[in-house]
């Protein structure tokens, strides 16, 4: 008697994708500092067919939404919990910006450890990245 192989949430996910026909779907990546580029990128992105997820709050701009510094540290710790699911649920990772910071670095580990393709738009030296497991794949220069 065959056992069918139970499927893992993420094959389920790309099952269900498959099913629906659904475009891929790309995370843009990086300090909010670079939000232009982030819409360029969304821009370029969508031109190109794909679905595109970003970060939707620029905390380094004033906002009355983060504005008590004890409010502004909760939702940075939730907006960060959005971004690993919208890492979770693409199927590339694009880095923009010209700087990797901390918080950069752990999304590209992340995306990585989970098997997901990453893009920069940016050349940097492999030792800029190192601490991600991974050498940079090169730059993209569809912008």
């Amino acid at each position: 008697m065959a056992y069918s192989q139970r499927l893992t949430p993420e094959e389920k996910l790309a099952d269900a994708k498959r099913l629906l026909s659904l475009p891929r779907i790309v995370v843009i990546c990086g300090s909010t500092r670079f939000m232009a580029e982030m819409n360029e990128a969304d821009l370029r992105e969508t031109q190109a067919g794909k679905i595109v997820v970003k970060p939707g709050c620029d905390m380094k701009s004033p906002h009355e939404l983060w504005s008590n510094p004890v409010e502004a540290e909760a939702l940075k710790v939730r907006l960060d919990d959005l971004h690993r699911a919208k890492i979770r649920l693409a199927d590339e990772v694009l880095v923009v910006g010209d700087y990797i910071g901390d918080s950069t670095r752990a999304e590209i580990a992340y995306a990585r450890s989970m098997g997901k393709p990453v893009r920069f738009r940016h050349p940097f030296p492999d030792y800029e990245i190192e601490s991600v497991g991974h050498s940079s794949t090169g730059p993209t220069t569809e912008l």
